[in-house]
């Protein structure tokens, strides 16, 4: 059978073309060149009847793929395999990307595991399985990346550059067909009975080629045209345009003006630049002192002005203040300082300053762990326990920043990976309060009010403070509403607050694991071979406990308990050390936010463990600028404040220069981090401005659990 070509006319306007093609012939090979065909499926279109079961092989290897393009890499899965399932329709032990995420197969439920490179784990969202990533999984995993990445780059080198305009117009028949003309379409005229045989004979021969120089000649005459007739928009466009007014100017006027014009411009600009005076003389500097024996009563002695100024709070030690660029500076961090203990001293929502400052200086253990944030004695704390000027006003400028990011209805926004704004607005309310400053006393205190307003309508009828969080969020935004919760409640004492921190800490007890511990959701959603704590989540619980208990909320002592039993599954070296979960190797993050929780748990300076845990944190990872780390600075923070020491003032230093130094010092990002470090990009600045003022607020925002403090 030969190809034939059918045509069908629908409305004259659209065409639908079969093109047929030789089938094989059963027990006839195909003709040479030819490709092979498979068995043509044979639908009839009038039938009512199910279609036959298709195979596309087009998109088959496509749906073995999570997405529709993806790098995998073989690589041995940490839990080792059998080799039968992974010989089946698993692909556990495969690493690929989905998106930017990426992924590899559960070894139990054969669901993708999204591994977290930073921590070197990989999580399932359906059994809640997590693995630990080897070395040489983790270098497999980097080299994907940078396949990934290294094909991203080749795709937008090999793109093809875009189609230049061919000068051509095209007919409304081209455009529908996607076909260019080879000359373009002249205007028939009608034939005149005089013309020529000769010139009858010439319009009887075929039109040239595009490639051939008649056809060159033949389109020339069109783009002169289109030349002429684009002219007047080309001379409209530049009258339009921003100088043309100028040109105009200049144009119409005589030569004489222009040039006097061009020569005073030119003296003006040289008159502004005045190069620098290089004085080569020396000169001799006189200093007039009296003499203490030669002055007479009542003369007055002019001071040096780096001794005029006066700071209430510390000034490091390596601040040269004669420096007059390094005094300015000072001087304006110490104004910035002070806004957060500008109070009302007769506002009724302050306590008894007396009274407060014998709560703060007992030593019966009955003392409120959040006494200290009272502005009013905030100096004699922060020169006490290591601060300065120059963390005060880091913390000041931090308030700030975070106080502009605020939505209109109370909530703020994380602007990182991670989607919650539950986990935001509470990460950013913990600093205000920190800082004294509660929805009812304090500079801030509108901001504070309507965040705690907003936090409260998203709760529901159980406590749960989720709220919108996705993925791996929740049980993290919950721990930190319910210590703000507390918290605001602590610091104030208004009942509107008690019920809904009530509320939030139940919720939390009776989503405590059976191991003791805490995960992404809570236990009454997952089932119980699937329940498998962590480290990282148990911290945020066990201080919203903390803050509960100091609230004289009601609060299990088997939560405590149970706790405390996680912590020793997942301890090394007698509680030294601490891992991400039981079986996973101890990391400097884990231990000291795992050293945190024991010490509010009633370890002691006593206990061997904690004194080698700490030197291990010291020794390790100490605090560093090229090596940031805000989610471990804040628990290492804590945990060394309230151990004291020559630990502490080493630690203390490092920490609050490698803070202050990268605070973002202009534009409109002033006052906040850049988010840099391990956690830092799924957060976002919020995140990292958030953990890095509660940092900064170590000396006054929980009093020394192991020390007392004398409040004159």
């Amino acid at each position: 059978m030969q190809p034939t070509l059918m045509s069908t006319q629908i409305d004259s306007d659209s065409s639908l073309d079969f093109h047929l093609l030789p089938g094989p012939d059963r027990g006839r090979t195909a003709p040479a060149g030819v490709p092979s065909l498979d068995p043509l499926a044979v639908v009839d279109l009038t039938s009512e009847g199910p279609l036959p079961q298709l195979l596309d092989k087009t998109h088959s290897a496509a749906a073995e793929s999570p997405c529709g393009t993806a790098y995998s890499l073989a690589v041995p899965a940490a839990d080792a395999v059998p080799a039968a399932a992974a010989a089946g329709e698993s692909r556990a032990g495969m690493f690929w990307l989905e998106g930017n995420v990426l992924m590899c197969a559960c070894p139990e439920c054969r669901a993708p595991m999204s591994v977290r490179l930073w921590l070197m784990v990989a999580d399932c969202w359906r059994c809640q399985t997590s693995i630990e990533l080897t070395e040489e999984q983790e270098r497999e995993a980097l080299r994907l990346l940078q396949k990934r990445d290294a094909a991203r780059r080749q795709t937008r080198a090999d793109a093809p550059p875009p189609p230049r305009p061919s000068g051509v117009r095209r007919t409304p028949e081209a455009a529908r067909t996607g076909k260019t003309p080879s000359v373009p379409a002249v205007a028939r005229t009608p034939e005149s009975p005089s013309r020529s045989p000769a010139a009858s004979a010439s319009r009887s021969e075929p039109t040239p080629s595009a490639t051939t120089p008649a056809a060159e000649a033949a389109i020339a005459p069109p783009k002169r045209v289109a030349a002429t007739y684009n002219e007047p928009r080309r001379r409209l466009a530049r009258q339009r345009l921003p100088g043309a007014w100028l040109l105009r100017l200049l144009k119409d006027s005589p030569a004489w003006l222009t040039s006097l014009l061009i020569h005073l411009i030119v003296l003006m600009i040289l008159a502004l630049l005045t190069p620098p005076r290089e004085e080569n003389f020396q000169s001799i500097r006189l200093n007039a002192v009296v003499s203490a024996s030669l002055r007479q009563p009542g003369q007055e002695e002019i001071a040096h002005p780096a001794e005029v100024v006066k700071f209430d709070l510390p000034v490091p030690e390596k601040i040269d203040l004669q420096n007059r660029r390094t005094r300015e500076t000072v001087i304006r961090a110490d104004q910035e300082a002070r806004e957060l203990r500008l109070v009302d001293a007769a506002d009724p929502n302050l306590p008894d300053l007396e009274r407060l400052k014998l709560e703060i200086g007992r030593s019966d253990g009955s003392r409120m762990a959040i006494a200290a944030r009272d502005p009013r004695v905030r100096v004699e704390l922060i020169k006490q326990e290591g601060g300065t000027t120059l963390t005060e006003a880091a913390v000041a400028r931090g308030l700030r920043w975070m106080a502009e990011q605020q939505q209109p209805d109370g909530r703020w926004r994380l602007d990182g990976g991670v989607r919650s704004d539950s986990a935001a607005t509470s990460l950013a309310l913990l600093p205000f309060l920190g800082a004294g400053q509660t929805h009812l006393t304090g500079r801030h205190k509108d901001a504070v009010a309507r965040g705690l307003r907003w936090l409260v309508s998203r709760q529901k009828p159980d406590g749960d403070l989720r709220a919108d969080s996705v993925g791996n969020t929740g049980m993290y935004a919950h721990g930190q509403g319910a210590i703000v919760l507390c918290e605001a409640y602590l610091m104030t004492g208004d009942d509107a607050l008690r019920t809904p921190a009530q509320k939030a800490i139940d919720f939390i007890v009776q989503a405590q694991f059976r191991d003791g511990g805490w995960r992404y959701q809570p236990a009454q959603e997952i089932s119980l071979p699937a329940q498998r704590s962590d480290t990282s989540v148990v911290g945020w619980q066990l201080m919203a406990l903390q803050s509960a208990r100091a609230a004289k909320l009601n609060v299990p002592a088997e939560t405590f308990e149970l706790s405390s039993h996680y912590l020793d599954s997942a301890q090394f070296q007698d509680g030294a050390l601490y891992g991400y979960q039981p079986g996973h190797r101890p990391t400097p993050t884990m231990t000291a936010e795992a050293l945190l929780c024991r010490i509010y748990l009633g370890w002691t300076k006593a206990d061997p463990p904690l004194s080698e845990g700490l030197r291990y944190l010291l020794e390790t990872a100490p605090p560093h600028p090229d090596r940031p780390n805000v989610y471990y600075w804040y628990y290492g923070t804590q945990a060394m404040h309230h151990a004291g020491g020559r630990e502490w003032e080493r630690w203390n230093f490092l920490m609050r220069d490698a803070l202050v130094n990268t605070q973002e010092k202009q534009g409109k990002s002033a006052g906040s981090w850049a988010p840099r470090g391990e956690h830092a990009s799924a957060g976002g600045r919020l995140y990292m401005t958030s953990l890095a003022v509660c940092t900064l607020e170590v000396y006054y925002r929980h009093l020394p659990i192991f020390r007392q403090i004398d409040v004159k």
